[in-house]
């Protein structure tokens, strides 16, 4: 049975449009995909390192929560990711944030992903595509981080590219 999932993506090496839309291409492969607009950011740890963009698809899938993982993991080291340091520039960040309606504690993943409350750069794209949702009872569009957002959208929905070969 497909379940409703969400995925983070974020860039900020590299030609970050480009391969964020190489993964939502790659996404497509696992099941029916949505994407919200495309935003940009200031980066969350180091300053000293390039704004990311962001997006949230949603996909719906058959796969199980750890090969959903997999695949995710697989898709960001098919994309040449690098990742620095904690927190730091990156090529490619694929975060399952939500599986359908489970709380999973794994010590390879934890869902709702940890932070996603209090991340803008996540709840905003995230709102495109439900912006009625509710979580742990409370509807994400009236949390303060989410009123006070200053995240610069790049492109609606349409920002998608075709993939590079």
């Amino acid at each position: 049975m497909k379940q409703q999932t969400f995925i983070g993506l974020g860039s900020n090496l590299g030609d970050s449009q480009q391969i964020l839309s190489d993964a939502v291409h790659k996404l497509a492969t696992l099941g029916e995909v949505r994407v919200s607009k495309l935003y940009h950011s200031a980066p969350m740890g180091p300053q000293d390192q390039p704004h990311y963009h962001n997006a949230v698809a949603e996909l719906y899938t058959e796969l199980e929560p750890l090969q959903l993982l997999d695949q995710l993991q697989a898709f960001e080291q098919q994309s040449g990711r690098v990742r620095l340091r904690h927190w730091g520039e990156r090529t490619l960040d694929l975060d399952l944030l939500l599986y359908a309606d489970q709380e999973i504690e794994h010590e390879r993943l934890v869902v709702p992903h940890v932070g996603l409350m209090l991340r803008d750069f996540v709840l905003m794209p995230l709102l495109d595509l439900a912006p009625k949702m509710v979580l742990n009872g409370q509807l994400l569009a009236t949390l303060p981080v989410v009123k006070a957002s200053e995240l610069e959208v790049l492109a609606d929905q349409s920002w998608v590219q075709e993939p590079t070969v």
